[in-house]
């Protein structure tokens, strides 16, 4: 599919467009973004040049800390030919000396893509709205896309589609990962099972969405805090944290979590065959006390171990730095797709 533009260009259906949250788009349109990150990481292993971003100068603004994001995002434009320019959280002034609305302004006429990690879903907005360049969520409270397409990426090289496939995700169901795992699953009909304290439900606002899509897709929504139900023939079980960046509440999410711990008897009540279940984590994961992080829990908590033990993160299951790999590929898809000019014939 292409649209023609007013000097009779054909364009393809993904550019000048933002990425801020997985419902904006069709499932064909996410799929499209999954199989093209597939391509540019078969070119990547043969070290073919494939420079979709000649000259173009790409804006990384960090309201949160990030590892894989920020990576993903300088290794991804520096493939593509652009060039990356990092701004943290003490060189942008959203809110603080200069409106989201002022700053998008200034950035997109210096910029031909910007990308945002940080709180608000409603600063993505702004920027998407005001900047005139294409924005790309890298995590907001509210979505992660840019996960969602690695995820499915993995997902597809581990089983070669999607429908069919019963994706449990065990832990907060609030947090941004449940939200896109939700949607996202709805949208490609895969069975979504929500496994998590009734206090954790993810809203009923994203519920209702997830269910407009699996109506079309067929995908089976389970929201559950009993295990036996949410674990059984599962294909790929998933978690996260159990308490997100900018919140603190660790006394009562592991009181409410430590029942909902990915361990080797969670896999065992899958009762899928070896060869057709996989681990995810979008990292990082507390899966030992090798941190500081891991060695305060363990003090205050008498915690080794978190959302997941050492013994399934180390397992045959386990997809987690692929899925990491992944989040470098399936970007440059997406910010080849939206500002790189490139012919799609349809989607």
């Amino acid at each position: 599919m292409t649209k023609v533009n007013a000097n009779g260009i054909k364009q393809n259906v993904f550019q000048g467009r933002s990425v801020l949250a997985e419902k904006d788009f069709t499932p064909a349109e996410l799929e499209y973004l999954v199989n093209f990150g597939l391509h540019l990481k078969a070119l990547k292993k043969e070290n073919i040049p494939h420079h979709y971003l000649e000259g173009k100068n790409i804006a990384l603004l960090f309201e949160k800390s990030s590892t894989r994001t920020r990576s993903a995002f300088t290794t991804a434009a520096i493939d593509l030919g652009a060039h990356p320019e990092y701004l943290g959280q003490n060189d942008i002034q959203f809110g603080r000396k200069e409106t989201t609305s002022d700053t998008a302004k200034v950035l997109g006429s210096m910029f031909d893509g910007i990308e945002f990690r940080g709180f608000k879903q409603s600063t993505v907005e702004i920027l998407a709205k005001d900047s005139g360049v294409p924005v790309w969520n890298g995590l907001t409270d509210e979505w992660h896309p840019t996960q969602m397409l690695a995820d499915f990426m993995t997902i597809k090289e581990n089983f070669g589609s999607f429908k069919g496939l019963t994706l449990t995700f065990m832990g907060d169901g609030r947090n941004n990962m449940a939200n896109s795992l939700l949607v996202t699953c709805a949208m490609f009909g895969v069975n979504i099972r929500i496994l998590a304290p009734k206090d954790l439900f993810p809203s009923s606002e994203v519920q209702s969405i997830a269910k407009g899509f699996a109506q079309k897709s067929g995908a089976d929504i389970l929201i559950t805090d009993d295990l036996d139900k949410g674990l059984k023939g599962a294909n790929i079980v998933y978690t996260d944290v159990w308490v997100s960046m900018g919140e603190n509440n660790w006394a009562q999410r592991i009181k409410l979590l430590k029942p909902y711990q990915v361990n080797m008897a969670a896999l065992k009540k899958t009762g899928t065959p070896d060869d057709q279940l996989i681990f995810m984590h979008c990292l990082p994961a507390f899966h030992n006390d090798q941190t500081e992080y891991g060695q305060k829990i363990e003090e205050k908590y008498g915690l080794k171990e978190m959302e997941v033990t050492d013994e399934v993160f180390a397992s045959k299951y386990a997809r987690q730095f692929e899925e990491a790999e992944n989040r470098m590929h399936s970007i440059k898809a997406m910010m080849a797709a939206t500002l790189g000019n490139l012919f799609i014939p349809k989607v």
